[in-house]
Order: structure tokens, then sequence, then C-alpha cells
């Protein structure tokens, strides 16, 4: 299984896509189907969204990769497991064969949440990622040896809506703690990339040289909107313009700002239904138009 952080190196400035994948909420194998209709270069397979019970993140990868071959991120959060379950479920991923992991915090319980599961969060994402980066030592969080060290690309995450400055420091406190790649919420201005790259290298005194897949959402007028939309792509939107035009266009502004990784994010519907065939059209689209081909998937 390739690590992201090997494919990012030898990319040679071919687009990278990373693609959010919602695992299923029942245990049946349909969602292969939609699976066979992705031609990325890894699955992103997304931890509970919405706090829903799915199946889990690691599980699931290692199903991807056995039944299609394709090559899979898992998604990891804190929120739901202490120290103990955590380290104990990444070594079960090790054993699976698993690579890649993104370690997020997981979004926080509400009041009715609460009312029917509580928060764990033993660890908080940026001590997590130092602990993953320890089991790659062979070490545990108690400091006791592992009988062989892990091998994981450690993946992070960064919201550029939450201020740049404090997002710079915060990125250099995942870095320190062992972060090799990262994942961004959407992103629709490539002037808000150079801006935070720009604070990165003012407030660390060094350039950000870890990969970033930045995201590239696809909206739908009648899906689920999440994150920090602009309000004229909202517009554009009601005006009758296809968020997958929108999103193309959004691609190509970033290709010519010098940008070639992304962490696409497929349509969300009611009901956390998602449109992955859209998101296939756009990789198809984005590719063809930079003269790269690369095989349809099966």
């Amino acid at each position: 299984m390739a690590s992201v952080l090997e494919r990012s190196l030898s990319a040679a400035g071919k687009p990278l896509f990373l693609c959010d994948f919602s695992p299923p909420r029942g245990p049946g194998l349909g969602y292969l189907d939609y699976i066979k209709l992705l031609d990325m270069d890894f699955v992103c397979v997304a931890y509970n969204p919405s706090k829903s019970v799915r199946a889990d993140s690691a599980m699931l990868s290692h199903q991807i990769k056995a039944k299609t071959g394709k090559d899979v991120v898992f998604n990891l959060a804190c929120r739901d497991m202490n120290k103990l379950a955590i380290q104990s479920h990444l070594l079960g991923a090790a054993i699976l064969g698993l690579e890649n992991v993104i370690i997020v915090q997981g979004d926080a319980f509400s009041e009715r949440d609460r009312a029917l599961a509580r928060e764990v969060s033993d660890f908080k994402a940026t001590d997590l990622i130092a602990a993953v980066r320890a089991m790659n030592q062979g070490v545990d969080y108690r400091g006791l040896k592992l009988t062989a060290p892990t091998r994981f690309c450690i993946g992070a995450t960064l919201d550029l809506g939450k201020g740049i400055e404090q997002e710079a420091r915060r990125t250099e406190k995942k870095l320190a703690a062992g972060a090799q790649f990262f994942i961004t919420q959407s992103v629709f201005q490539v002037s808000l990339v150079q801006e935070f790259l720009d604070s990165f290298r003012r407030i660390n005194g060094h350039d950000l040289a870890a990969p970033v897949f930045y995201g590239l959402y696809i909206l739908d007028k009648d899906g689920v909107f999440f994150g920090d939309i602009p309000p004229q792509v909202i517009e554009e939107l009601e005006k009758g313009r296809s968020g997958l035009d929108i999103a193309l266009d959004v691609f190509q502004q970033f290709v010519a700002g010098g940008i070639n990784t992304f962490y696409l994010i497929p349509p969300i519907m009611k009901g956390g239904i998602r449109k992955y065939d859209v998101a296939q059209m756009l990789v198809e689209t984005a590719r063809r138009s930079l003269g790269v081909h690369l095989p349809a998937p099966d």
C-alpha cells in the first residue's frame, strides 16, 4: 500500500485527489458500487460523519483495499475512545495492513447527544499525533515497548476558517508532534491559501513543507452545506450554476496558483446520501484539462 507522503513526493506535478467517503450505516456490501465509481488516488474513509453510527473507518478501509485494490486513508477521532482503546484500535489497523491515518478531534457532542452517549477525548488531536509517532518508534502511551513498531503515515487537519494566524501556530504544533500531511476544510479562494502560507512562514520562520490537500467541495443546491461557504458561491448556485462547474473553476484557480493536492468532498444530500458520480466527473474533467490520462475504474 502506498503512503500519502510517498505518493505526494513522487507526483511530479500531477494532481492528487483524496476523496472523502462516508461509511455505510449497515453491514451490507452495497457501498462497493460507489467505490467502483471512484478513480481517485486515495479513498479517504470518514469517521462517523454527523456523529452517526456507521461502519468503523479502519475496518472499512481494509475491506475497500482488499476487495478493490484502491489505496485508502482512514480517519480516527479522539472523541470516542480512551488511550488504551485507541492505541489497541491502531494496532489492529496496522495488522490489517493500513498505513495512512488522519487524526481528527471529532465534533463536540450537543446537549442532546450527551443524553445518549458521552465523549471521552483522553487524547487531544495533537497529543494523539505524538502518540502515533511514538507507536511508529515502538512505544505505547505508557512508555512500554511494542513487539514491533507501526508504520503509519500520519495526517492531520487544518481549517483556514478558524483564523489564519491561529491556524498557522496550530499547524506548526501538529508538525512538531509528527504530522506528515494535512487536509483542510473546503476552500474556495486561492488567495486564502497564499495568506495562510505567508503567515505560516512569518510566524514559524520556515515554509510549510508537508503536503496539504486543500478541500475542494462540490456543492449541490438541494444538498446540505457545511463549513464557510462564500455568499457569492451560494448566489451562483441559486442562479442556476452547477456545483460541479463552480468546483472545476476553483480547481483551475488552484492549479494556476501552483497547487496540485486536493481533498475532494462529494455533494452531501439530505439523509447523508453522497453523489460520488459527480466527484468522479470532476476528476475526469480536471485530469483531461491538464492532459493527464489514467485508466478508468473497473
